[in-house]
C-alpha cells in the first residue's frame, strides 16, 4: 500500500522546519552562554546563528517545499544541491559557533 499524496512533501517541509529550530535553539543556548559569560563576541555569534536560522526557515524551507511539491507529481523528482548545500554549510557554521561558545573561557 502507497502513502496518500502528499505525505513526502509534507515530511520534507518539517525535516526543513527541524533543522531551522535546530538552528534557533543553538542561537538561544548562545545568547544564554552571552549573558553568563558577559562577551560581546559571543553576542554578535548568537545574532549570526539567529539570522541563519531565519534563513532556513523563512528562505530555503519554502523554496525546498516547493520544489518537492512540483517535482513529485510527474515522479522526476531532482535534488536541489544548491538549497542543501547552503543548509549544510548554515549547519556547519552553527556548530562552529557553538564551538567557539564552548571553548571560549567565561
Amino acid at each position: 500500500m502507497s502513502p496518500p499524496p502528499g505525505v513526502a512533501e509534507e515530511r520534507t517541509a518539517l525535516a526543513w522546519q527541524r533543522t531551522g529550530l535546530g538552528v534557533m535553539a543553538v542561537a538561544g543556548l548562545l545568547g544564554h552562554r552571552t549573558v553568563e559569560a558577559e562577551q560581546p563576541v559571543l553576542l554578535a555569534l548568537a545574532g549570526l546563528v539567529a539570522l541563519l536560522a531565519l534563513v532556513v526557515l523563512g528562505g530555503l524551507a519554502p523554496v525546498r517545499y516547493r520544489r518537492v511539491r512540483e517535482g513529485l507529481p510527474g515522479s522526476t523528482f531532482r535534488a536541489a544541491r544548491r538549497t542543501a548545500a547552503g543548509a549544510t554549510a548554515i549547519v556547519v557554521v552553527t556548530a562552529l559557533a557553538a564551538l567557539a561558545a564552548v571553548l571560549t573561557p567565561g
